[in-house]
């Protein structure tokens, strides 16, 4: 029994890429190429959450006052205009 269900997707430009992978023998099929994108893809999600974690832990760490919220906005409005 099948346990993926086939799916229909409009690529647009990205065909062309497609279709050179294709082509060249880098894979054997869209939905080879198609897995290995959101393979590619969940690491990226991975990998921007460990620096995003690293750089919150960072920011609890350090050992400066904070910045009352009151003068942040101030800094902020007086940027934006």
């Amino acid at each position: 029994m099948r346990k993926s269900k086939p799916i229909t997707v409009t690529l647009g430009k990205q065909h062309t890429m497609l279709e050179k992978r294709l082509e060249n023998g880098t894979y054997e099929s869209a939905s080879e190429v198609v897995r290995a994108g959101l393979r590619a893809l969940e690491r990226e999600e991975i990998a921007f959450d460990a620096i995003m974690r690293a750089k919150i832990k960072q920011a609890i760490d350090d050992p400066r006052p904070d910045i009352p919220a009151s003068e942040v906005f101030t800094k902020l409005r007086k940027t934006v205009r």
